[in-house]
C-alpha cells in the first residue's frame, strides 16, 4: 500500500511540476504567483503549498526536474558519434519527453529559443543539456550548426506543445520528429556547407 501511495504522491508532484514549469517557461518566474500555478493545477493556494511551502522551493523542485529530464536525454546519446545517427536519437529523445512533460520541456527549451531572456530566469544548465545532445554549446564557432539545432528545438517545442493542444500527439509524433531533422539539415555536424552565390534582393 506505501509504494502506491508513494508512486501517486509521486505522479501528483511530477504533474505540478509540470504544469508550474509551463508557467514560468512562459512568464518567466517574477511574474508566475503561487496562486497562478495552483490555479492551473486544480488546487487551492493551501493544497498547493502543502506540496511545495514556497514558490521558491516550487521553482527548485521545477529546476531539479527539469535537470534530472536534461541529464537522462543526454545519457541516451552521449556514448554516440555526432552525426545524423546522434542527431536522429536526440530529436526522438527530446520528442518523447515534450511529449509526456510538455511543460519541462517548454522550460528547458525557452533559453534555447529565446536567446538573451530574463538574465534572473537561472535556467541555462537545462537548456544547455539540449544543445550539448547535439554537440552543440552557444559560444561555438560553428554558427550553421548552432542556428540549425535552436531552429530544431524551437520547431520541437512549438510542435509538441500544439500536438498537446490538438490532442494528437501519437499522430503527429513522426512529423515532428521529421521537421526537427529537416532543420537540422543534410550534412553531419562540422561539415562545410557548399557556398551558394548571393541573391541581390
Amino acid at each position: 500500500m506505501g509504494d502506491v501511495l508513494s508512486a501517486f504522491r509521486r505522479q501528483v508532484d511530477e504533474g505540478i511540476l509540470d504544469r508550474a514549469a509551463a508557467l514560468f517557461a512562459r512568464r518567466g518566474f517574477t511574474k508566475t504567483s503561487v496562486q497562478d500555478v495552483a490555479d492551473a493545477v486544480g488546487l487551492s493556494k493551501a493544497g498547493l503549498l502543502h506540496h511545495f511551502p514556497s514558490k521558491d522551493a516550487l521553482y527548485e523542485a521545477v529546476l531539479a526536474h527539469a535537470e534530472d529530464v536534461g541529464e537522462r536525454v543526454l545519457r541516451q546519446v552521449a556514448d554516440q558519434p555526432l552525426g545524423r545517427d546522434r542527431d536522429r536519437a536526440a530529436v526522438e529523445a527530446l520528442v518523447d519527453v515534450a511529449l509526456a512533460h510538455p511543460g519541462i520541456v517548454a522550460l528547458m527549451l525557452a533559453p534555447a529559443s529565446q536567446l538573451g531572456g530574463d538574465a534572473d530566469e537561472p535556467r541555462a544548465a537545462q537548456s544547455e543539456a539540449a544543445l550539448h545532445a547535439f554537440g552543440v554549446t552557444p559560444d561555438q564557432a560553428d554558427q550553421e550548426r548552432l542556428v540549425r539545432v535552436i531552429g530544431a528545438l524551437a520547431a520541437l517545442a512549438v510542435l509538441t506543445l500544439a500536438a498537446h493542444s490538438e490532442g494528437k500527439t501519437t499522430v503527429w509524433r513522426r512529423h515532428v520528429v521529421a521537421t526537427c531533422l529537416d532543420a537540422l539539415g543534410p550534412g553531419r555536424p562540422g561539415s562545410v556547407p557548399p557556398e551558394h552565390p548571393s541573391v541581390e534582393a
